[in-house]
């Protein structure tokens, strides 16, 4: 695991190299057709290379939740140890690594009435305000939620409206699920911040230059989309539609683009920070030596957890 753009990929076909094992991708982006150049997806010839389990499995205007990502990833875990290999799971979607590891508490479903109401209120009143209104029912939950995480706030929110239970009450009742398997906890780590803002607004001027603009325009014709969807809500595709409606600017569409995908950074850190049993490795940023010692080092402490996981 890790933040955006650190070089897990990179890293992943590495130890593909050296361990025999299959990658499961743990990214909430990566899991929707069509959408490439704004999500980083591997390309046809890397996959080739390194088959991905959960990549390319919704449509952009279909759902796909926490729990969805536990109910694929077990049985795809145990068909892979079947084998002989090792679940090598890669991505920076955080929420759904702790899930997988602890479980997750039954909620009601999806509201699509209660739901709306709630993005209508929140384009009337801004997702600041959404956040104060969830703090005064459920102010557990609303502490743990940045101001600006929509997508959670408005869960959080339906789940109330819903079912007169606050999330936090639900999650309270969570039966703890331990994964039936040793695992070792790994996250790649930038020694600068400084490299890291770098290398994301490179990667980002690369997305434009690839047609990030074009690709969010094929997607509105080919597929029934609001820009309140879940995929729709991702780094770049949120600013690309907003230029494409004319709201912003190309200049805007760049500097807003970089700034999100900064905070997305910020916080994958931030849970990071807080994560127990994770091991760090050091992130390089120099892709002129992408087989140096950085890797060796990289592949020897994973060695060495491996062989202790072994007994």
């Amino acid at each position: 695991m890790g933040p955006t753009a650190c070089g897990k990929t990179a890293l992943s076909e590495s130890i593909a190299q050296h361990f025999p094992v299959e990658v499961i991708s743990v990214d909430s982006a990566l899991i929707y057709r069509q959408m490439n150049i704004g999500t980083a997806k591997p390309d046809a010839d890397f996959l080739a290379r390194l088959p991905h389990h959960l990549i390319d499995i919704r449509d952009p205007d279909q759902r796909y939740s926490a729990a969805d990502f536990r109910r694929d990833a077990l049985p795809l875990m145990a068909d892979i140890t079947a084998r002989g290999h090792i679940p090598l799971l890669v991505g920076g979607t955080m929420l759904y690594f702790k899930v997988l590891l602890e479980g997750i508490a039954e909620l009601p479903p999806a509201d699509a009435a209660i739901r709306q109401q709630i993005l209508s209120d929140a384009e009337q009143l801004g997702w600041q305000a959404m956040h104060q209104r969830l703090a005064a029912v459920d102010p557990s939950t609303a502490a743990a939620l940045h101001p600006n995480h929509s997508q959670r706030i408005q869960r959080a929110l339906e789940v109330y409206y819903s079912s007169g239970e606050t999330l936090s009450s639900h999650q309270a009742r969570q039966q703890l699920e331990a994964l039936p398997y040793r695992v070792a906890q790994l996250a790649l780590w930038p020694a600068e911040r400084s490299e890291l803002h770098a290398r994301i607004a490179q990667r980002f001027d690369q997305m434009l230059q690839q047609g990030l603009v074009d690709e969010l325009r094929a997607l509105r014709q080919n597929f029934d989309l609001h820009p309140d969807m879940p995929s729709m809500r991702s780094v770049g595709y949120r600013q690309s539609w907003d230029f494409i409606e004319r709201r912003i600017s190309e200049q805007q569409l760049r500097e807003q683009g970089v700034a999100a995908t900064r905070q997305l950074a910020k916080r994958q850190l931030t849970w990071l920070r807080k994560w127990p049993h994770l091991h760090r490795l050091s992130a390089n940023f120099d892709q002129d030596q992408a087989t140096s010692h950085w890797l060796e080092i990289s592949l020897q402490k994973i060695s060495k957890l491996l062989q202790e996981l072994n007994g």
